[in-house]
């Protein structure tokens, strides 16, 4: 299980009691932005556009930056992380539609003859499979190595790629199982391109951006939409506040899975386009995205498609998305048979964002995350004390955590995911920054851990020291 999107998500919840049928009103949506601005502190500014049978409008709280008088609006610039993918997966369907590529060709087909990718047996990675997140292939690449952690992805190559997938291997039979994955939609993008003969932005331009009239819309922001972009944030869980973060690049070689910024405005065109409210010439390509369907995506979802995730909430569709990115969180999601959508954008990028809200607004019968964090204290302890809690806990038989330490630092690692770092504020307890969640180690007589306990909204899961 992977703690930071599952139990961050449904653990933490709060219920919120409203008919399924409707949608909140706008009093209602605006109380949820302030008491997220004002309260929990997770954004200082919120972009709301939502699109229904009466119209498009917009629903913002607050402002730009914190401390700032600039109030956020339809047409502040915000980062939107892997919204991108939508991007990149409509551009899939386009050209599938036009027979210049088909969902279930190989994606060697589209790269230089010299490209190794991974195999299962005789079954090869098809262009479906990196857009379902059914590859095989992993969250990230091993062999990032950029200059600048805080911006990870910036440097990576096209050549970057194909080094990491000549000895890549699938983690879960092809076309089988959902795991999410940059490193799919970094190399769906390159296949796209090679077979356009461009590169991927140009795709997206000629293809979605300007047909829909989204000039707000680019990857790199001119001079113009900086001057009109929200300043992003981190939300650090131990003092309870935001605090300023970096922009993400992208470099060519994973620029599908993320990169694009955009605004309330221009994302409405694109909703307004897939619910029939704008003519588009995408109309066959927006329906063909939700065609193809495998087993699997995000929490809440009941299957994945070319990039959306699907949620049957009874009987009632919602198609959704978001996006985390340095600095930001993004959703973006609607109800075709309602024809009903919205775009939410955040200026902090948090373990919640704002998928809860979204989702709620789409069908109020789902949850909204209240929960106020309260700030940690922390104090320092001895490495040789920290020593005692080195190993690996299992919470279930697919479920386990990694403690290691370097230093006089605690590390928490989940198998496949990124490690995060545990900070104590007290001889058995710790608590993380980058979520809402705190661990205690439960000792033997000889202080050795024997048991270490996962602390996060509202429940306790205790997982058994294995080894060492």
């Amino acid at each position: 299980m992977n703690r930071y999107s599952t139990i961050a998500f449904l653990a933490a919840l709060l219920p919120c009691v409203a008919s399924a049928q409707t949608v909140p009103t706008d009093p209602e949506i605006r109380k949820l932005l302030a008491t997220r601005v004002d309260t929990q502190h997770w954004a200082t500014g919120i972009v709301v556009d939502l699109i229904t049978p009466q119209g498009t409008h917009t629903i913002a709280y607050g402002t730009t930056a914190k401390g700032g008088t600039q109030n956020v609006d339809a047409d502040t610039v915000y980062d939107i992380g892997s919204i991108t993918k939508v991007f990149t997966a409509l551009v899939l369907a386009d050209m599938a539609r036009h027979g210049e590529v088909a969902l279930d060709d190989p994606v060697t087909k589209y790269l230089p003859k010299d490209i190794v990718l991974p195999i299962d047996g005789a079954r090869q990675i098809t262009l479906a499979d990196l857009a379902t997140h059914t590859a095989g292939l992993p969250l990230r690449p091993d062999n990032l190595a950029p200059k600048d952690p805080d911006n990870k992805y910036a440097e990576y190559s096209e050549a970057d790629l194909f080094q990491y997938l000549a000895h890549a291997k699938p983690a879960n039979p092809i076309g089988a199982t959902y795991e999410y994955s940059n490193s799919g939609f970094g190399l769906l993008g390159v296949a796209l391109a090679h077979r356009a003969g461009t590169d991927l932005d140009t795709l997206i331009k000629r293809r979605i951006l300007e047909p829909l009239g989204m000039d707000d819309t680019i990857r790199t922001a001119t001079p113009t939409l900086r001057s009109r972009m929200a300043q992003g944030y981190s939300y650090d869980f131990g003092s309870a506040d935001l605090t300023p973060a970096e922009h993400w690049d992208y470099g060519n070689g994973i620029a599908g899975a993320g990169g694009y910024r955009s605004t309330a405005a221009d994302i409405a065109k694109f909703l307004q386009a897939i619910l029939g409210y704008r003519k588009s010439p995408l109309a066959p390509a927006f329906a063909a995205m939700t065609k193809t369907r495998r087993p699997g995506g995000m929490t809440p979802a009941t299957a994945i498609a070319l990039a959306w995730n699907i949620l049957d909430q009874d009987g009632r569709e919602i198609v959704w998305k978001n996006g985390s990115v340095g600095g930001f969180r993004a959703f973006i999601g609607y109800d075709a048979a309602a024809r009903i959508g919205l775009i939410a954008l955040a200026n902090a990028q948090t373990a919640t964002g704002m998928d809860d809200i979204g989702l709620h607004i789409l069908d109020p019968k789902l949850p909204v995350d209240l929960n106020i964090p309260h700030p940690h204290t922390e104090v320092a302890i001895e490495p040789k004390v920290l020593d005692n809690y080195v190993g690996t806990y299992e919470y279930s038989d697919t479920d386990s955590m990694t403690i290691s330490r370097e230093g006089n630092r605690l590390f928490a690692q989940e198998p496949g995911q990124d490690r995060y770092e545990l900070f104590a504020e007290g001889p058995r307890d710790f608590f993380l920054k980058l979520i809402d969640a705190q661990v205690t180690f439960e000792t033997g007589q000889n202080g050795k851990a024997i048991a270490a306990v996962w602390h996060q909204g509202g429940q306790d899961q205790r997982g058994i020291r294995i080894n060492p």
